[in-house]
């Protein structure tokens, strides 16, 4: 038996590079069956130059990725259409622009330790993210508070049970509890 559709929404698979967004996104997505837009095709090249020369990014080179992202949000909104898309939102500000593009945003947290994350950025390929850059995205993030929309899921288990648990929370019901532990990605 197959679940019932669920109604669209606007959601953000986020966290630090390495924890996975790509692949819970994806797998989200087609879940769900809705649109995927993969946050980091959404950079303007100076982004891109900046994080490969091992540059952190500061608020204002955000700024317009920012932006982008609220757009295809409030797009997606104003059309009726779910979205699945992922961005790092380290910071609440940051998921403040993107709410300014859909207050109903909903915000899938992914974390996990740093070792963890530090061999997954090392083993991954082809990506202009270098692992020289997470340490600085770990002393930026804040996780979402309390009174944010947003369900906080360990990266230990693989994408599917990941996607799995997203969609059960999103359909209202408790996710398997892979419980958050703050500092966990520090």
């Amino acid at each position: 038996m197959t679940a019932p559709p669920l109604p669209a929404a606007r959601v953000v698979v986020m966290g630090v590079a390495g924890c996975g967004k790509s692949s819970v996104g994806r797998v989200l997505a087609a879940r769900l069956g809705w649109r995927y837009i993969e946050g980091d095709e959404l950079h303007p090249r100076e982004n891109v130059q900046r994080m490969a020369a091992g540059t952190p990014l500061t608020d204002a080179d955000r700024q317009g990725w920012l932006g982008k992202i609220a757009a295809e949000l409030a797009a997606a909104a104003a059309a009726g259409r779910g979205l699945v898309v992922t961005c790092s939102a380290l910071k609440r500000r940051y998921r403040d622009v993107l709410r300014g593009g859909a207050p109903d945003v909903r915000f899938v947290f992914l974390h996990g330790p740093a070792e963890l994350l530090a061999s997954r950025l090392a083993a991954r390929r082809g990506h202009y993210m270098p692992a020289s850059l997470l340490p600085s995205q770990l002393a930026a993030l804040e996780p979402p508070a309390a009174d944010e929309d947003a369900l906080a899921l360990s990266i230990e288990p693989p994408p599917e049970e990941l996607a799995g648990a997203a969609e059960a929370w999103l359909r209202g019901g408790a996710p398997e509890p892979f419980p958050f532990s703050p500092g966990a990605s520090r």
